[in-house]
């Protein structure tokens, strides 16, 4: 009897025990953070994402996955249900990626934000707050792979065509071009050496030219400068031109009021003086008798002896 009530007084202490135990886990267990839903609908993929998938702001994690699901309403369209952390800065400028933790592939949703829209996310009446997907780097790597394979592809199509026997015909004239200019190229540096030898007395002759040119036109520059003072003091009040000027004024009067009368008077009496050679030379044709007995008297006149009324002299 007495050990029936051992084995009875056992199991209730092991019955409380594990019940408190387990009120224990519960109480130790019990999360106290506030958590806010969101909700990513996208229709790209989400390879290696799984529920419970860690959740992270800026590489801070801040929640998790808890339940990833097809969009009855929109075809094609994947539904990412989010527990997040309620004091995470969530605007409507953030946007998720996805991002791979190193070798093991497993996916989880990366969180940032460019800051162009600080406002809070109005939530969608069906889906609530949304927040988008953008993609990520293995997305686009995956996007742009296609494109990088068809242009690889592309560029063996054209390596087969030029190594196509025709081509390489073509190809081995064009390399044996080339070594023969190489070769006429390797001869011109002997071709050159005498230009460049000369070089230096050719560049000292260049600057000896342009010396001589230099005090050339420094004497132009003063032969100028000199000119141009001699035709200023030939201009000015008291110069050689204005000087001239006067002479030549004055000699202009002097002819105009002296010496033109002087000689219009010298041709007057010398126009006489013809006049009496020539009545002389006249008389004496008429009568040459007049060189031994004289002149013919001249007609007397009214008054004079021998002058007649009938006009006839004695």
């Amino acid at each position: 009897m007495e050990s029936k009530s051992h084995a009875l007084i056992a199991g209730v202490f092991a019955i409380v025990l594990a019940t408190l135990a387990g009120l224990l886990a519960l109480w130790l267990g019990k999360d106290e953070i506030q958590r806010t839903p969101y909700t990513i609908a996208t229709p790209l993929k989400v390879s290696g994402l799984n529920i419970q998938a860690a959740v992270r702001y800026k590489g801070i994690k801040v929640g998790k996955v808890t339940d990833i699901d097809f969009d009855t309403k929109v075809p094609g369209q994947l539904l990412l249900n989010l527990d997040i952390v309620s004091d995470t800065p969530i605007t409507q400028s953030t946007y998720a990626t996805l991002g791979y933790q190193g070798v093991t592939g497993i996916a989880y949703i990366e969180l940032d934000d460019d800051g162009s829209k600080p406002a809070a996310i109005v939530k969608d009446a069906r889906l609530g707050a949304l927040i988008p997907l953008r993609p990520g780097l293995l997305q686009e790597v995956e996007k742009h792979g296609l494109a990088i394979l068809g242009q690889t592809e592309e560029l063996s199509k054209r390596l087969n065509t030029l190594l196509d026997p025709n081509n390489q015909k073509s190809l081995i004239n064009a390399v044996n071009q080339i070594g023969r200019t190489a070769a006429a190229w390797e001869t011109l540096p002997a071709k050159l050496d005498p230009v460049l030898i000369a070089l230096p007395q050719t560049v000292q002759q260049a600057r000896d030219s342009a010396l001589a040119f230099k005090q050339f036109s420094d004497n132009a520059k003063a032969t100028s400068t000199n000119l141009n003072n001699l035709i200023n003091n030939m201009q000015a009040e008291d110069g050689s031109i204005n000087r001239l000027s006067k002479n030549v004024e004055n000699l202009s009067t002097s002819l105009q009021y002296e010496t033109l009368p002087a000689i219009n008077g010298l041709v007057q009496d010398a126009r006489g003086t013809l006049r009496g050679i020539n009545r002389s030379t006249d008389n004496f044709n008429e009568r040459p008798q007049s060189l031994l007995f004289g002149a013919k008297p001249p007609v007397p006149g009214p008054g004079e002896p021998g002058f007649s009324n009938t006009g006839k002299n004695k």
